[in-house]
Parts: structure tokens; sequence; C-alpha cells
């Protein structure tokens, strides 16, 4: 899902209704996907080889009757065909009713609701950290193009690449957790037990930091092209001409235009952003939704399996979408196509 394609220009409250009708397209497009991938993650437990009542039950497996077992297999709704399955979970759902996670022993919605905001404290600081040190270095490396900073901006941004976020993590542990003991290692509260804001904030920094610096590739390379191509357009020539510091050529004349690319790029990246979430919490012990994704994967928990695969997936559409509407009201030449 692209960056709207520039169209008429429109007043703000345009805009707004625009926005609101890409809101309801999205919406309309994205039901059938989750759908989609929802049967598919209910295919995809049938044909696995693991079966949910031998995790239920773990070593008790060996002493169970086989009239119990069978029982159990009826009780968890396992003894229907898979599209039954599907049929009742789906019904249940529409209901508001996500089922329990045979995991923790709760319901969905509970385990969901305690990891999810988590996760969303991690995500949502380690795209502010991405995107602060991305619009930073990208814009002094255009500004200063050919000089040291530059080169070591693009080094730097290159050399992120190909490196995987589970090792930075790891790498970012043994520098400054355990050669500079200055930041916790995981978790979010002390060994002593003691938590609260300060101690969560102590435990987020590294993770985010982490996050955030594996985000900045992209990012920062499509700030500086994109700002090296507004600084040759015309109008800032012309703003040149008339005398302007450069200081306010590039922040005031280059910048904006470069930012729309960038806002669209923040968009696309949230994919990688979901995965690099799910690593980074796991390296950390970070107590979001990746480690109840795993948990429920080796047990074979469909229930809230299905919930965190359709939660991840609407991320990246819901992402997109926000991006979108950032360039329609940043940019009122942008219209709600595409």
């Amino acid at each position: 899902m692209g960056a709207p394609r520039v169209s008429v220009s429109l007043d703000k409250p345009g805009r707004w209704r625009v926005a609101r009708r890409m809101v309801l397209r999205r919406a309309l497009v994205a039901v059938p996907l989750l759908l989609a991938v929802s049967a598919v993650v209910f295919l995809l437990g049938a044909a696995s080889p693991f079966d949910p009542v031998y995790q239920y039950y773990g070593t008790r497996i060996f002493t169970a009757a086989e009239a119990d077992i069978a029982r159990t297999r009826a009780e968890l709704g396992l003894d229907k065909p898979i599209w039954s399955q599907y049929g009742d979970w789906l019904g249940n759902v529409l209901g508001g009713d996500w089922g329990t996670s045979r995991s923790f022993g709760q319901p969905v919605s509970e385990v969901v609701a305690q990891r999810l905001p988590w996760t969303l404290l991690l995500a949502g600081t380690g795209l502010a950290v991405a995107v602060v040190l991305a619009l930073t270095l990208g814009v002094v490396s255009a500004w200063r193009q050919g000089g040291w900073i530059d080169r070591f901006t693009v080094t730097l941004a290159h050399s992120l690449e190909g490196l995987p976020t589970f090792l930075l993590g790891l790498g970012a542990i043994a520098v400054f957790a355990v050669a500079l003991p200055l930041l916790p290692a995981g978790g979010v509260s002390d060994a002593t037990g003691a938590s609260g804001a300060g101690s969560t904030v102590r435990h987020l920094v590294l993770p985010a930091l982490v996050l955030g610096v594996a985000q900045l590739p992209w990012l920062i390379l499509t700030v500086r092209q994109q700002l090296l191509v507004a600084l040759a357009d015309d109008h800032v020539t012309a703003a040149r001409s008339r005398g302007l510091p450069e200081r306010t050529v590039v922040l005031r004349h280059g910048l904006p235009v470069a930012l729309l690319p960038f806002v669209t790029t923040v968009g696309t990246r949230l994919p990688e952003l979901v995965t690099g979430v799910v690593l980074v919490e796991e390296v950390f012990s970070w107590p979001g939704v990746a480690g109840a994704m795993v948990r429920a994967g080796l047990n074979v928990d469909f229930p809230l399996l299905v919930a965190l695969t359709l939660l991840a997936t609407a991320a990246v559409p819901a992402g997109n979408l926000c991006a979108d509407i950032a360039v329609l009201l940043i940019d009122p030449r942008a219209s709600a196509d595409g």
C-alpha cells in the first residue's frame, strides 16, 4: 500500500473527509485478509504433527487412560473436522469470546490485555528512537555531503543492513550490561523485585535502543537521499539566491519536501518493526506478546496463536494506513487513491 497519489489540492476539511473514506476502504480490505490469515493458521495447525492433547497433558499423557484422553479431546473440540473447529472459533470470536489459552490457563483476551501494553511501549519507543536518529543523522549527512559525518553515516547504515536484530541485542547486552554494567540485561524489574516507572525506564532503554538502531539503515538513507534531491529543487535554489541562511534553506525549504517519502518509508517498515519487536522481546526477556507467541507455538495453543497472529497481521495495514493518512494531511496535493 503505497503513498497516496498526487492529485488536486484539498482544503483541510476536505482532507479529513478523504482520510475517513480511506479508513473505511482499508477496513473493508482488511476484514477478508484477516479471515484468510486465521483460516491458514487453522489449516497449518491441522497439518502440524503436534497433538494439542499431548501438550495439554504433558508427561501425564503416559499414564492417562484412553477414555480420559478421548473425553479431553472432545471437551477441547479437537475431535471435530478442522473446518468445524474453525467455524466454532469464528462464531465465538464474533460473539466476543476469543477462547481460553491452554498455555496460560486464562482467557485469550486477558493474556493479550496483560502483554500488549508492554509490546506497544517497546515498539513505540523503539520507533521514536529510530525516527529521531534517522532524521538527525540523515539531515546532517545530506547537509554536509562528502564530509566525514556523511561518510560515517552512510557506512554505518550499510553496515547495519546485514546485522541480525538478535545479534545486535546480544552485542548490546555484552557491552552495556556485562562489560560496562550500565543498564539491565533484561526484564522490567530489578533483581530485588523492585518495580515502578523508574525501573521500567531503566529496563526499557537498552531494548528500545536496539530496536531503534535495527530500523535505522533504510530510514537514514531515505532521509539523506530525499533531502539531497530536495536541495537541488528550483525553490531551494531560489531561497539560496535570496540570501537566506543555509540552516533555514535546509530545515524550512528542503526538509519538508523530504519528509513525505520518509513518512511513507516508516509505514512500509512496519512488518520489519513487528519482526524486530518479537526478536528483541525474546533477547531481553521483555514481557510482551512475543513470549506468549513462542509459548503458544510450542504448546500448540491455537486460540492464543491465532489471536496473536491476527494482531501482528493487523499491525501492518494499520501502519501503512497511518503513514498514508499522515502524508495526506501533511501534503494537500495528495488524494486517497492507492
